[in-house]
């Protein structure tokens, strides 16, 4: 079982997205049973808080849901748990050695590294456009099945 964690700041924008999208690519795949993904904060702001309404609606305008999702916060302990920890910018990545230390595996990295690009995603929360954060995460978690599985969608 491949083990994916996907991280932001609050877990509610754009981590809880690339979490579902990521879900919806691989059951459409066929994989589901082969992966175990989830998402998490590096901020205790919005834990147990919904999906951001906006961000949960920009999910179901594609058809995918995110029912029951809360804000959970990243561990130390998580680090061993996951095999990939996918990061939304490069904030949330020097967040995140403040809660693990030490990435000794080389398990952390940038989302859009999996497609091939140095870039962020923007956050929404800020910029207000969720579709291109959307398009970014979905680029991102296409390039991670691909790496992982060897096939395009």
């Amino acid at each position: 079982m491949v083990k994916i964690l996907f991280i932001c700041h609050g877990n509610i924008c754009r981590s809880p997205m690339a979490e579902f999208i990521m879900k919806d690519l691989v059951e459409k795949a066929g994989l589901a049973g082969e992966f175990e993904i989830a998402s998490y904060a590096v901020s205790t702001e919005e834990l147990g808080n919904h999906v951001y309404p906006p961000a949960k609606r920009i999910l179901a305008q594609h058809g995918i849901g995110c029912e029951g999702k809360r804000a959970q916060l990243l561990s130390k302990r998580d680090y061993d748990e996951y095999d990939h920890i996918l990061v939304m910018d490069r904030y949330n990545l020097k967040n995140i050695k403040r809660i693990i230390k030490d990435d000794p595996e080389g398990k952390v990295r940038l989302l859009m590294s999996c497609a091939g690009k140095s870039s962020d995603v923007a956050d929404p929360w800020y910029t207000g456009d969720f579709e291109t954060a959307y398009s970014d995460i979905l680029e991102g978690c296409k390039g991670l099945l691909k790496e992982l599985t060897g096939s395009a969608l």
